[in-house]
């Protein structure tokens, strides 16, 4: 191979000399980069699983902008504390989604579901809840994270107490910690709940601002892309131009490297520049939400 990918990483280096759609394809797998925040999240989850059983279990209520990597991290926690073994599947941390509304039972049957268990589609919450616990202590569960936990206010307060109650009294039969994913809306629904407040310690995956780290952050995205020739996305114009488009969140700023590599594999051109990001006709994140309001307006 003539080009020189130095800056690429080993495995991507290895997909330069694959066809172009091939490449195309590649880019939209899951990319991991172990940026500081993203370590810290994971070591606080580490030493909420190494937590010796107590009466009240500390938890913790990770608070951050739709698409900007809460739910990819704690994924792959969950994902990396799985094992069979010779009793059976232990599933040391379980991720699950909240309901889109605070459903005592509906959440039981995401649990269960999780899980692959079969329950009755009619069964009564008291008696799906006596399942959930007993399956829960069966595979030896130590840790259970509630993605989306933000639903909750899409109930009235009475449901959202009831909701909250549950997952207490979930984690008081169990004594496991509990962490909760969403957005601020989820910090207001806990705070509505003066026991609940103090029980889950908020913690915020904050968007991105210009700087050191937002520049090592695009370093790392550059060596995961199948781009030919270096497109040096630290670099402070381009870098300033991806951060506004992307409005801060990892999740759009992945949405939009993509897209301009894509169409830099498509012209031949083999790197991202200003207008790679012209060209891919992106929207950022708020100018979507401006005119989706528009349309509902106008037929409305």
């Amino acid at each position: 191979m003539s080009f020189d990918c130095e800056h690429l990483d080993p495995t991507v280096r290895e997909q330069l000399d694959r066809p172009d759609e091939e490449r195309i394809d590649l880019l939209g797998r899951s990319k991991w980069i172990g940026y500081p925040r993203a370590r810290d999240l994971t070591h606080e989850l580490a030493s909420l699983l190494r937590h010796p059983k107590i009466h009240r279990m500390p938890n913790r209520l990770i608070v951050a902008e739709t698409n900007n990597g809460k739910t990819m991290l704690a994924s792959r926690f969950a994902q990396a504390h799985r094992a069979e073994t010779s009793a059976g599947l232990k599933v040391r941390v379980l991720m699950v989604q909240a309901p889109p509304l605070p459903d005592e039972n509906r959440f039981y049957a995401h649990v269960l579901e999780a899980l692959n268990a079969p329950y009755r589609s009619q069964e009564s919450a008291a008696r799906r809840q006596v399942q959930v616990v007993h399956l829960l202590k069966s595979i030896q569960l130590e840790l259970l994270v509630v993605d989306e936990i933000h639903h909750i206010v899409a109930g009235h307060d009475r449901k959202q107490r009831h909701f909250l109650n549950t997952l207490k009294c979930l984690g008081n039969d169990l004594q496991i910690p509990l962490v909760g994913l969403g957005t601020i809306d989820a910090l207001r629904a806990v705070q509505t709940d003066p026991q609940m407040t103090n029980r889950f310690e908020p913690m915020a995956l904050p968007k991105w601002e210009w700087g050191r780290e937002y520049r090592m952050l695009l370093a790392s995205f550059e060596r995961l892309i199948p781009l030919r020739k270096p497109s040096q996305l630290a670099g402070e114009a381009l870098s300033k131009k991806l951060l506004a488009l992307c409005e801060g969140t990892i999740g759009e700023l992945s949405t939009l490297l993509n897209r301009a590599a894509a169409h830099a594999i498509r012209t031949g051109r083999e790197r991202i520049d200003l207008e790679a990001l012209t060209k891919t006709n992106y929207i950022p994140p708020s100018e979507r939400r401006k005119r989706t309001e528009q349309l509902v307006n106008a037929i409305g």
